[in-house]
């Protein structure tokens, strides 16, 4: 009887792909092995070294050429979504191993989402607020807050979540401003948006949201000269790539007060490391990456794994072949 192909599958960090598709094909015709903790290294390779496919979630498993060359086996790789930030493609492709990923699903409707509740929970400094009512306490001097309706909202990125969260500022009554490095002013008046220099945008908004794709112009992009630009009373947010950001800039920043607030969902290493210091920095809000955790995105995944996997085991055509 033959050997029935190995797949292994990384990054079920929620243990959710189970939940949301029918393996019972896959579990006939493969050996499966899924990974829910995030690896890297040595332990990564440990895991993936027999495996005839890999099969990973987003890019919480880094893939360059140095490992792939040490995996001889593999003879098909994909993952979820549309990109993957840390595979190197190029490797695959001159070994001639083919490639597919899955639709996306709603994430960015779902990142718009989380964007606006970060914007307000951290201009209504709702988890101080939580934590004074649990305490015993009523209202304090920190309960007289600012409104969001007439302040600047600056937007960086007017893609398909930026100009999402463009229109619901304008449905709060903010001046919407924009910046990115192909920014137009025709392009930005399409979302009711005034196209600025990036140090006006960081100079005169109330709320700065970050909505770039992590390329070599926008690596970290905000760093201490930027933040010191920024309100004293500003809200600076990420939901997008931690690389635009530098980190360490911005809690030094944020000691000084300028900005006054952040909130971030994107981290450098995630999970975040347990003494990781931005777990505590004061006027830093942290969410543990949740722009794209919810359930008809994973519903999306699942299903793209599993239909995937299963025409590439019966030889049928790639749903979605990836081709950088």
């Amino acid at each position: 009887m033959a050997e029935l192909p190995h797949i292994v599958i990384l990054g079920d960090y929620e243990r959710a792909l189970r939940r949301f598709s029918h393996w019972d094909k896959l579990d006939q015709q493969a050996k499966l092995t899924i990974h829910h903790e995030p690896l890297q290294n040595e332990a990564l390779y440990e895991a993936v070294k027999d495996a005839d496919a890999i099969a990973i979630v987003r890019d919480r498993s880094p893939f360059n050429e140095a490992m792939i060359a040490r995996l001889p086996k593999l003879k098909f790789l994909m993952f979820t979504g549309e990109r993957n930030g840390t595979l190197e493609a190029a490797a695959l492709v001159s070994r001639n191993i083919p490639m597919g990923c899955t639709p996306g699903g709603p994430s960015k409707e779902t990142t718009a989402e989380l964007t606006w509740a970060l914007i307000l929970s951290g201009s209504k400094r709702l988890i101080e607020q939580n934590k004074l009512i649990a305490s015993g306490g009523w209202r304090d001097e920190l309960s007289v807050l600012p409104m969001l309706s007439g302040e600047r909202l600056g937007v960086m990125g007017l893609g398909a979540i930026g100009s999402r969260v463009a229109r619901v500022g304008n449905a709060f009554g903010m001046e919407v401003v924009t910046w990115s490095p192909r920014m137009t002013p025709e392009r930005a008046a399409s979302e009711n948006a005034k196209s600025v220099s990036l140090d006006e945008l960081l100079g005169t908004s109330k709320i700065v949201t970050m909505h770039l794709v992590a390329g070599p112009g926008t690596k970290g992009i905000i760093s201490a000269d930027q933040l010191a630009l920024m309100r004293p009373d500003a809200l600076l947010v990420n939901t997008s790539r931690s690389a635009l950001i530098n980190m360490a800039d911005l809690q030094d920043a944020l000691k000084i007060g300028r900005p006054g607030q952040a909130a971030v969902d994107v981290f450098d290493i995630e999970p975040l490391p347990v003494n990781d210091p931005l777990r505590n920095t004061p006027n830093l809000l942290v969410t543990p990456h949740l722009g794209f955790i919810a359930e008809p995105i994973f519903e999306t995944f699942s299903k793209g794994i599993t239909e995937t996997l299963e025409a590439w085991l019966n030889q049928k055509p790639i749903p979605h072949p990836f081709n950088p």
